[in-house]
């Protein structure tokens, strides 16, 4: 990896995942010597940046955003933007004129291998990500100089009781502190006070939640019918609503029931596992339960609320998904898997292209060699160790993506070109 010194770059970044994460990130970029500014559009963002003469409030109006970027980058003369997800307006808008500038475009985004690695690319994720456009025999022929030995996640996870504090803490500020910032309309459709009551409901009720996830899941561990698992997502998920086909989860999971009811055994069931950060935003259970009542299937369909992925995918005999980047989970098993929406992992050796109702009557199965040689690929490009919510998680993937960053190629560039660095001994993040 040739690692550019910093003193020539100055970078805008705009907003972040929940938490310290993008002050931190800012704060290491700073003592490479590069130059860093951070534009906040709510109190939540000013919150945790804890630099103030770096800091710029934008609270103009949505519409007047674009002008007011432009003005940025020549006024600080900037180089490089860094921002988290890349289809929320003022982000895509953003991305736009960064790209008719020739800016460097910095995007950060969930893992996708969750969880215990962040995504870093330039100029897109999901949908708009390079490996979109990569095939496995590109993946094949930038492998060829690597070890073939890759690293397994760890059995445990401590990120996520971080994650909801950071986001029921971030809404607090905008719900109640957000003075200033008149103007401020969130990405999603729910008022920020619906928002922060969501997070809230969702850290109170983890005990209970966790008593009836425990129930579900003994009841599919001990019912002994073999099962397809349908991998569900966050409604307002950006992956969903912009690189999928359905315009509500209703109508995916109408697909999902009327198809098992035709096309499935009379002896199989089928289990609806929920996102872990679904928050009752979107009633999905009593929406299957209708729906299960419609198809007359109410015996065999269950739901799961949340928790961890592996105990139900022991004994799957298939998966199903819009795009949820758990299915890279469904893929390292080799169970036969159905994507609906644009997915990076949506390749022709992985993913089933027959009709859902012939798919849960006759599954064929994923090519595996060729599934771990794309993520052997992705581990050695894009996939970071680390996460964005734990201190410790934090200090990891600090420790790699700066210089990263200041890398004049890209992650899949840099190994195309023999400059990737080696990746880091994993270790369990608490």
């Amino acid at each position: 990896m040739t690692t550019r010194l910093g003193r020539d770059r100055r970078f805008l970044f705009l907003q972040g995942p929940h938490g310290p994460f993008f002050h931190r990130l800012g704060r290491m970029l700073r003592a490479a010597g590069a130059e860093v500014w951070r534009v906040g559009f709510n109190r939540g963002d000013q919150a945790f940046w804890f630099n103030a003469p770096s800091y710029i409030p934008y609270t103009g109006r949505a519409e007047d955003w674009p002008d007011r970027f432009g003005a940025l980058l020549r006024d600080k003369r900037i180089t490089d933007i860094v921002l988290y997800g890349d289809t929320r307006p003022i982000h895509a808008q953003a991305i736009r004129i960064a790209r008719a500038a020739g800016l460097g475009i910095h995007v950060f985004e969930e893992g996708y291998l969750r969880p215990y690695w962040v995504t870093y690319e330039r100029g897109g994720a999901n949908g708009h990500s390079r490996l979109m456009d990569l095939t496995i025999e590109d993946m094949r022929a930038a492998l060829e100089a690597v070890d073939p030995d890759q690293p397994d996640a760890p059995a445990r996870w401590g990120d996520m009781r971080h994650h909801i504090f950071y986001g029921a803490l971030y809404h607090y500020f905008v719900m109640l502190r957000n003075g200033r910032y008149r103007n401020f309309r969130p990405h999603r459709d729910i008022p920020v006070a619906r928002e922060f009551h969501l997070y809230l409901r969702r850290l109170l009720l983890m005990p209970f939640q966790a008593l009836d996830r425990f129930a579900a899941t003994q009841r599919i561990r001990h019912g002994g019918f073999p099962y397809h698992l349908v991998l569900l997502q966050l409604e307002h998920d950006s992956s969903f609503r912009m690189h999928g086909p359905f315009t509500t989860m209703t109508e995916f999971l109408d697909l999902c029931i009327a198809s098992f009811a035709n096309g499935a055994p009379s002896h199989h069931h089928l289990v609806f596992k929920a996102h872990p950060l679904e928050d009752g935003r979107v009633p999905q259970r009593r929406a299957i339960r209708q729906l299960m009542r419609r198809y007359g299937v109410e015996d065999r369909v269950h739901y799961v609320r949340g928790g961890k992925l592996a105990g139900l995918l022991d004994h799957a005999r298939t998966a199903v998904t819009v795009n949820s980047t758990a299915a890279q989970q469904v893929l390292w098993r080799g169970i036969p898997l159905k994507v609906f929406g644009n997915a990076v992992y949506a390749k022709p050796e992985f993913v089933s292209t027959l009709p859902l109702s012939e798919f849960f009557a006759a599954p064929g199965r994923p090519d595996s060699r060729a599934y771990r040689d794309y993520r052997r690929y992705l581990l050695e490009t894009s996939q970071i160790p680390g996460g964005f919510y734990s201190a410790r998680g934090r200090r990891q993937l600090l420790r790699q993506v700066v210089d990263m960053i200041l890398d004049d190629a890209d992650p899949y560039d840099a190994l195309r070109l023999g400059k990737a660095a080696p990746r880091q001994q994993l270790q369990i993040v608490k």
